[in-house]
């Protein structure tokens, strides 16, 4: 089960960052901007599920 939360994770990070880019060409800023930071959110809650425990 967390293998797949962990797959739509890193999938919807990806898709909010090309999502960000794509906005980001249209012109608005502050939309751009929101999104990279919800994916990177996204990325670092991977990242800290998947650092080994002692």
């Amino acid at each position: 089960m967390s293998d797949t939360i962990l797959s739509v994770l890193m999938l919807t990070g990806v898709v909010l960052t090309g999502g960000a880019i794509y906005v980001l060409r249209t012109g608005d800023r502050r939309r751009a901007l929101l999104m990279f930071v919800a994916a990177l959110v996204m990325f670092a809650n991977v990242a800290v599920w998947l650092v080994p425990v002692k």
